[in-house]
């Protein structure tokens, strides 16, 4: 820590430098910088380094940095693309919860589990595995690794009731994360311009995808329960969609898990309008109390198509996910993620199956299950003893995040805003919204880094929020 802090001293001293000199004057040598800041040779070369990458100096083999010479060229004039690109599209921007903060940060804004929470001596001994694999030189198949695909259907099956027929391996294409699956699903089974149901609030990402897929999105209102079936087919009636996007195990953001009945109910009015439900299962490996069962294990008759994601419990670095779709669904599914990305990297998809299918992995699992309930009770807790203006609606059975109502009249961009200049970031309500926001929301994730610092940055988010109510 204290090295990159002596290098962005040294960087900007001689940023301030720089700007005085003629291009081509030669930087001081390193010992004459050593000395003068009372660093390492390998602190200056690194600070040396990163204003080579800002442009600034060039290094000169054997006779050392000098000040690069500024271009004395004309501006560039993109000013065609103008007419070349046409009239922009409305693509929402990326998440908040995106956002890297610095290391002071208290972060309860992003979307990922902290890497304490990840099974990082198997991820790492998997990828030495796959890259001494034939994985690591050949092409994977379109649809993806057979294995994989394999334990995709088998994990799926096993939750199936008697009666209801698993999913066969070749129902599965492997996809490089669940993004890509959403774009796909919306592009494949929707198409530009028809009609997509998604429940509102809902998963900022589904949100950007049907943007990206041209495809117009009916919201129908979802709580702490999920939707109301009756709005559910209402929507399907006066629209005539095809499809409807879901989250009904511990939906990002509100938490909220549908009940046995009501998942019944959804699922029945999606088959009486011979249409999609596309049951995105992304916190499949977040249950608290358990692993509640996926309602695709219910529908052997290719209505509800199941996007399964392992990037957030196993590694962000493992952009691995599973669709399972039965019929010539599957086969649109597949041409449109050929057409866009060919195949998922094999390493990638052998990693991710080494890593699934140790037997470390469920105990992984049950000891992650612990620790996530303990932070979000803590979380929870600090909330109600330093934020109580903060009100949830339920307290979520698994997922990452807790979803809280602000009073009506907070700004929530603005309230936002005001707890990161305090020392704390938080991802606002806004971006979880596929029309207009019904409420003041925050979304706070409790599977984030330092765990210890819930407290303050409860108390740094009610102090703010009261503030704000008194400006």
């Amino acid at each position: 820590m204290a090295d990159s802090s002596s290098a962005q001293r040294i960087v900007a001293g001689l940023r301030t430098w720089i700007l005085t000199a003629a291009p081509g004057a030669q930087l001081p040598s390193t010992r004459t910088l050593v000395a003068q800041y009372g660093a390492s040779p390998v602190t200056v070369q690194k600070a040396l380094r990163t204003l080579g990458s800002l442009g600034l100096v060039e290094s000169r083999p054997g006779a050392g940095t000098f000040v690069r010479a500024r271009s004395a060229t004309r501006p560039h004039d993109y000013a065609w693309q103008t007419a070349a690109l046409g009239a922009p599209r409305s693509i929402p921007p990326m998440s908040a919860a995106l956002r890297a903060v610095p290391d002071d940060m208290i972060a309860l804004h992003a979307g990922y589990p902290d890497r304490d929470l990840l099974p990082s001596r198997l991820v790492r001994a998997a990828f030495a595995r796959a890259a001494r694999s034939e994985a690591a030189l050949s092409r994977s198949p379109a649809a993806g690794l057979p294995d994989l695909r394999a334990w995709f259907a088998a994990e799926l099956g096993e939750a199936a009731p008697f009666g209801v027929a698993p999913p066969a391996p070749a129902d599965v294409v492997i996809l490089p994360g669940s993004q890509s699956g959403l774009s796909t699903a919306f592009r494949a089974l929707v198409g530009p311009g028809q009609p997509l149901l998604m429940e509102s609030p809902t998963y900022w990402g589904a949100i950007l995808a049907a943007a990206q897929a041209g495809v117009q999105v009916i919201p129908v209102p979802s709580g702490s329960l999920g939707p109301d079936p009756a709005e559910v087919a209402r929507a399907f009636e006066s629209t005539g969609a095809r499809a409807f996007y879901a989250q009904p195990t511990f939906a990002n953001p509100t938490g909220a898990q549908w009940s046995r009945t009501r998942a019944d109910q959804i699922l029945e009015t999606v088959r009486r309008y011979g249409a999609f439900l596309i049951e995105d299962d992304w916190a499949h490996d977040f249950g608290i109390a358990g692993t509640p069962e996926p309602l695709a294990a219910r529908d052997d008759s290719g209505h509800v198509v199941y996007l399964r994601s392992l990037t957030k419990s196993v590694s962000p670095s493992v952009r691995v996910a599973g669709i399972i779709a039965r019929g010539p669904a599957r086969e649109r599914l597949l041409a449109d993620f050929q057409a866009s990305s060919v195949y998922v990297s094999g390493v990638l998809q052998a990693a991710a199956l080494d890593v699934v299918t140790q037997p470390a992995w469920q105990t992984h699992l049950r000891s992650l299950r612990g620790q996530l309930g303990t932070r979000r009770d803590l979380l929870v807790d600090a909330l109600q003893e330093y934020a109580p203006l903060v009100q949830l609606d339920a307290v979520p059975r698994g997922g990452l995040n807790l979803w809280g109502r602000l009073p009506d009249a907070t700004d929530v961009t603005r309230f936002a805003r005001e707890c990161e200049n305090a020392g704390v970031r938080v991802a606002p309500g806004t971006e979880w919204f596929p029309a207009e926001q019904t409420g003041a929301y925050l979304r706070l994730n409790y599977s984030g880094p330092n765990p210890g610092s819930f407290a303050e940055g409860a108390r740094i988010i009610g102090q703010t929020l009261e503030q704000h109510r008194q400006d």
